[in-house]
């Protein structure tokens, strides 16, 4: 298992465009986008008059009421559709604030793990002086077990005489 395989998961390069497809996918299944252009639906409240004609007195009034509540409808639709943008906007904004959040973390994990191995080097690095450390007592310890014996024997030697 390679360090990018430790670090990044997975461990083969159809991982790493599994992860890329994911990243171009949109957020939502209907969302408008160069792959997803949407359907080009269009309102139409009444059909094309595809040749002159006469209209009633009646026909005239109704399209004149009809007329009236689609004018006030569009104004509705208008502010309405304002309003799912204003939406949307606010979406986004939270969408790339929490992004960069997670990019922050990310960042500050990598700062932590680098601080994390650079003392576990240090520590690593050490070890030479501990062992040394060690070497110098046991020396230390010899030497001062050589001495007694040789006080003693001094000692024991001349009580003998």
């Amino acid at each position: 298992m390679g360090i990018m395989t430790t670090l990044f998961g997975g461990g083969s390069s159809k991982d790493i465009s599994g992860k890329s497809q994911t990243l171009g996918k949109a957020t939502d299944a209907t969302v408008i986008t160069p792959l997803n252009p949407g359907k080009f639906s269009s309102v139409r409240t009444t059909p094309i008059v595809e040749a002159p004609r006469y209209f009633t007195k009646e026909e005239t009034d109704a399209m004149k009421t009809l007329a009236k509540d689609k004018t006030e409808g569009a104004r509705q639709s208008k502010r309405a559709y304002k309003a799912l943008s204003k939406i949307e906007e606010a979406d986004a904004k939270v969408h790339k604030v929490h992004r960069a959040y997670e990019s922050s973390v990310a960042t500050n994990e990598l700062t932590k793990k680098r601080a994390d191995v650079k003392h576990a080097k240090n520590l690593h690095a050490l070890r030479p002086g501990y062992a040394r450390l060690g070497i110098g007592l046991e020396k230390a310890e010899t030497d001062a077990a050589a001495r007694i014996e040789a006080i003693r024997t001094k000692l024991l030697g001349e009580v003998k005489q």
